[in-house]
C-alpha cells in the first residue's frame, strides 16, 4: 500500500506529491493555511496560501509575509494535486482545505463549527473519502445552546451590571471569539471599550464585517469613563495592573470549557458564559456524517476516545494523531483527564470511494 496523500510528520501535514504543508507547526517551504489562530498560522514559512478573507489576519499577526491567496472554492494545482479552500465557520476568514489526486479525495478542517455566528462564513460540509477534524470538545457531555440564547444572557448580565454602577469586563481570544461577542452585544445604554489587542484586530476585521462602534483603553482613559460599560479583553489581562481602572468591575469569560463545573471558580471569574468557536459532540457527528467519508482522523482535542467512538458505534475506520493544534486553549490543570489508551495498529487508508 502506498502513502497516505497527508501524511502527519514533525513539521506538520504533508502533501509528499505537491510538495507543500498544511498548517505546519515547523518552518516550511509552501505552507497552506487554514486560519488566523496562531497555532495553525506560524511565522517562518517562506511561502503562504491562504483564503482570501484570511490575509489582512495573517498579515496584521505575522509581519511582512510572502502571502497568496484564492477564494472559496477556487481550485489551486500544484503538480497536479489539486486544492481548495472551503468555509469553515470557526473564525473570520477560517476555512477547510479539500485535497483530491488520483480519484481521492481528503479535507482538512483546521478548526470549526457549524453554527453561523454572524461573523463568519458559515460551515460548508465537503464530502470526501477522509476526513481530518478538530475534536477540542469530542464528549457527548458538550453540547452548546444557540448563540443568541447564550448572547441574551450575556447582555442581560451586562445590563445588570450597568445598573449597579459596575463595569462588565469579557475576556475572550482577540480573534474570533471578541469580534463574536462585539457583534452581538447590546450597545443602546452602553459602549464597548476594548484592550489593544481586541481593538487592533476588530479595526482589521472592520474591512469584512459591520461592527458597532468600539473604543481603545489607553492610559488617558479615565475609571469614569469606563463605569457602566463593558470592557473587552483577552484572557491574559485577568489579574494585571491593567485591570485597575475597571475599578469597580464584574468578569465574565466566554468559552466552552464553562460548561465544566468549577471552571470558572478555578479562573477566579465572576460569571461564565458557555460560547465556543469549535464543535460540540453532535456538530462534530453530523458533520462527519454529511462528508459521507469512510476514513476518519482525529487530531486536538479528545481525538483517542472520539477515535474509538466512531470505530465502535460508526463503523468508521477512525485513527487518531498527534499534533500541535491546541483547539480553544485551557491550563490543562483545569482539564479534567480521561484516557483512552486504545489505538488501532494500522494507519493507513485505502483509496476506495
Amino acid at each position: 500500500m502506498g502513502k497516505p496523500l497527508l501524511q502527519f510528520t514533525k513539521k506538520g501535514i504533508y502533501c509528499a506529491a505537491a510538495r507543500v504543508y498544511l498548517d505546519p507547526w515547523q518552518p516550511v517551504d509552501k505552507a497552506l493555511i487554514t486560519h488566523g489562530h496562531a497555532d495553525h498560522s506560524r511565522w517562518g514559512h517562506k511561502n503562504y496560501i491562504t483564503q482570501h478573507d484570511n490575509v489582512p489576519i495573517i498579515k496584521h499577526r505575522l509581519g511582512d509575509i510572502n502571502v497568496s491567496s484564492i477564494a472559496h472554492g477556487e481550485n489551486l494545482l500544484i503538480n497536479n494535486v489539486k486544492f481548495s479552500f472551503h468555509p469553515a465557520g470557526h473564525i473570520p476568514g477560517s476555512s477547510q482545505i479539500r485535497v483530491e489526486h488520483n480519484d481521492e479525495v481528503w479535507v482538512f478542517t483546521g478548526d470549526y463549527k457549524t453554527e453561523d455566528d454572524g461573523i463568519s462564513t458559515p460551515y460548508q460540509p465537503v464530502k470526501c473519502n477522509t476526513f481530518i477534524t478538530e475534536c477540542t470538545f469530542g464528549l457527548p457531555a458538550f453540547k452548546w445552546q444557540q448563540q443568541a440564547q447564550v448572547m441574551d444572557d450575556v447582555n442581560n448580565w451586562c445590563a445588570q451590571n450597568h445598573a449597579d454602577g459596575k463595569t462588565s469586563v469579557l475576556f475572550a481570544y482577540s480573534l474570533g471569539k471578541a469580534q463574536r461577542l462585539i457583534k452581538h452585544l447590546d450597545t443602546s445604554q452602553m459602549k464597548i471599550y476594548c484592550h489593544g489587542a481586541v481593538f487592533k484586530m476588530t479595526e482589521v476585521l472592520r474591512e469584512l464585517i459591520n461592527f458597532p462602534p468600539t473604543y481603545l483603553i489607553t492610559k488617558e482613559t479615565t475609571k469614569e469613563e469606563l463605569a457602566g460599560n463593558i470592557v473587552v479583553a483577552p484572557p491574559s489581562a485577568h489579574g494585571s495592573p491593567w485591570m485597575r481602572k475597571m475599578v469597580p468591575y464584574v468578569t465574565a469569560s466566554a468559552s466552552g470549557w464553562m460548561a465544566f463545573r468549577g471552571a470558572r471558580r478555578r479562573r477566579a471569574i465572576d460569571k461564565g458564559f458557555v460560547l465556543s468557536d469549535h464543535c460540540d459532540w453532535d456538530g462534530l457527528l453530523n458533520s462527519i456524517d454529511a462528508t459521507g467519508c469512510e476514513n476518519v482522523i482525529t487530531t486536538h482535542g479528545y481525538q483517542d476516545i472520539f477515535a474509538r467512538y466512531l470505530r465502535e458505534e460508526k463503523g468508521l475506520n477512525a485513527i487518531s494523531e498527534r499534533t500541535q493544534y491546541e483547539g480553544e486553549n485551557l491550563n490543562e490543570a483545569e482539564k479534567p483527564i480521561i484516557e483512552d489508551e486504545s489505538k488501532p495498529s494500522n494507519t493507513n487508508f485505502s483509496s476506495s470511494k
